[in-house]
């Protein structure tokens, strides 16, 4: 699948991809969250969540759809789906659980083009309009959100070794 902007260049991930997944993740998770350090419990996580076998191992899953978006050198963006997940907020039951695009990268419309391919995903294959959470501390992230026809609904947690983060919860509203 490739967008209508020239030099996006989107497609499904393959097995091949997966290490170059993991390197973007933990680059995209720590350079947002961790603003003071990486401590023990957090590097075990990121480690654990964005390894190149979680990602092998997403690729098989039939619940799962990874999409990303490929320059000249690499991958730079993706953006994960996840069927039957139920939203905490709510009856949706499709999640945009990753969008993620590497910094130097933003603003360039990568990740506008990568939620565009999931939600086109969503609707191609009769998923309904999805639902997300971020960081709520993520401004940015929020703002990018709604702007693409996202609404805030509520809020839920997220929890890492027994510490709860605040995120927002959004859902599609076209």
């Amino acid at each position: 699948m490739t967008s209508n902007a020239s030099a996006l260049q989107l497609r499904p991930a393959t097995e091949g991809d997966c290490a170059a997944l993991a390197a973007l993740s933990i680059e995209v998770w720590t350079g947002t969250y961790l603003r003071e350090g990486v401590n023990e419990t957090f590097a075990r996580f990121v480690l654990d969540a964005f390894s190149t076998r979680h990602f092998e191992d997403l690729l098989q899953d039939p619940r799962e759809v990874l999409i990303v978006s490929q320059n000249r050198v690499g991958i730079d963006g993706y953006i994960r789906v996840t069927e039957n997940r139920t939203s905490p907020v709510g009856e949706r039951d499709t999640e945009i659980s990753t969008l993620y695009v590497q910094p130097r990268h933003h603003g360039h419309g990568i990740g506008a083009g990568l939620l565009r391919a999931g939600l086109d995903y969503c609707d191609t294959n009769g998923l309904g309009a999805p639902w997300l959470t971020t960081n709520s501390e993520n401004t940015p992230a929020i703002g990018f959100y709604h702007r693409q026809g996202f609404e805030t609904v509520g809020e839920t947690v997220f929890e890492i070794d027994g510490v709860g983060y605040p995120n927002t919860v959004l859902h599609y509203a076209g």
